[in-house]
């Protein structure tokens, strides 16, 4: 099975120059309602394997990304493309919310 990889700050804008949608999980070991997604989100990254990134970010060891995005609390997943936020998600959602708000921007 694909999971989603963590990526650090310093993969980040390497990441973004990817071609089509990137989704990045904002999370934290100690975060309840992360661990709940988190199956979802490596669900998403093995359904989409060829057609989007979908990665992590531990807020614990990248502050400066989830600052610079805004992230202000967590579970939040956003949709990049062209290395722009498309789709901001914050909280516990199904599936299937997810995967909608991929296939927009496929």
């Amino acid at each position: 099975m694909t999971k989603a990889a963590y990526v650090q700050d310093s993969e980040f804008a390497e990441l973004l120059t990817y071609e089509g949608p990137v989704v990045v999980d904002y999370t934290a070991s100690w975060c309840g309602p992360c661990r709940v997604i988190a199956p979802l989100i490596d669900k998403l990254a093995e359904t989409y394997e060829t057609r989007a990134k979908v990665v992590k970010v531990d807020l614990e060891k990248n502050k400066e990304n989830a600052k610079k995005y805004g992230i202000k609390s967590i579970p939040a997943v956003l949709i990049f493309k062209n290395g722009d936020v498309v789709e901001t998600l914050v909280g516990k959602a199904p599936y299937e919310t997810f995967a909608e708000a991929l296939e927009k921007h496929l």
